[in-house]
């Protein structure tokens, strides 16, 4: 303590002072995690930036080829007065995400926090791969990065429409939907010419006002999902630690063979939150 903490109103100008006691140092490692509302799944060019694009103000990258996006993007979406949502877009996955491939799945944590996931779909995609396939591979590696995340509603949004023939576009998507044995709400839409996009918003603010109301009316529902949240962070954040060990681990190995491979990466967004009592 110094002189303001002995000063009265008979000694204004005390001089003393008390030793002070060590001081602490810690050494933390902080983590960035994007808030979002909605949260974009889908395979690399399944048209998840074009959609924040025609939704949004939001301005990511949008090119032919896969892995446009690098790095989330996030879109404040207006769908009227006073009624808004926050929307984020995450690099695309692949099959064995989950193992690294591709770029991981490392960005599935800025879901972390979202309280609706749209799974956008390519019903033509250029390679001719099978759409059933894809929506089915992201539901794996969803389900293997977090439990809890692939608990989370999820709609399926049919992208790229505008590609098909109009006599053969109901019949695709049907297809597509059958297959999947898909339960849950179904949207057909062409993110590039904003066809069917207005419509989904909508939806989507509804659907995040309704349960808002629930769990502020209802005690026990506002307490499920503080404790989904918490089973979620804490999921995530384990899978990105073995993620993160792995790695470690096989450059310790490249290091004794003696490769010559460039092991210096950048890790900001593997980096974990470290908590200190």
């Amino acid at each position: 303590m110094g002189n303001t903490a002995f000063k009265s109103s008979t000694n204004r100008a005390p001089r003393k002072t008390t030793n002070g006691s060590p001081g602490e140092a810690r050494r933390i490692r902080l983590e960035l995690k994007v808030l979002a509302d909605v949260g974009l799944l889908g395979m690399p060019n399944a048209g998840k930036s074009t959609f924040i694009r025609s939704v949004s103000a939001a301005k990511p990258k949008v090119a032919d080829y896969p892995f446009t996006t690098l790095i989330p993007n996030l879109g404040v979406v207006d769908v009227n007065r006073h009624r808004s949502f926050v929307i984020a877009d995450i690099p695309g996955l692949i099959e064995g995400a989950a193992e690294g491939a591709g770029l991981g799945i490392r960005f599935l944590k800025h879901l972390a926090r979202t309280q609706l996931l749209l799974h956008i779909v390519d019903v033509a995609p250029y390679d001719e791969t099978d759409p059933v396939e894809s929506v089915e591979a992201i539901a794996n590696e969803l389900d293997k990065f977090s439990e809890a995340l692939a608990q989370r509603d999820r709609w399926l949004v049919l992208n790229k429409i505008d590609l098909l023939p109009e006599d053969i576009v109901e019949k695709t998507c049907n297809d597509i939907i059958e297959r999947l044995n898909w339960q849950g709400p179904v949207f057909r839409i062409s993110a590039v010419s904003k066809q069917g996009t207005q419509d989904i918003c909508y939806k989507i603010i509804d659907y995040l006002e309704e349960k808002a109301f629930q769990e502020t009316e209802d005690a026990s529902k506002a307490e499920a999902e503080k404790k989904l949240l918490l089973t979620l962070e804490q999921e995530a954040r384990e899978t990105i630690r073995d993620l993160n060990n792995e790695r470690e681990l096989e450059k310790r190995k490249r290091k004794e063979q003696g490769s010559a491979e460039d092991d210096d990466e950048d890790d900001d967004d593997d980096v974990e939150v470290l908590y200190v009592e």
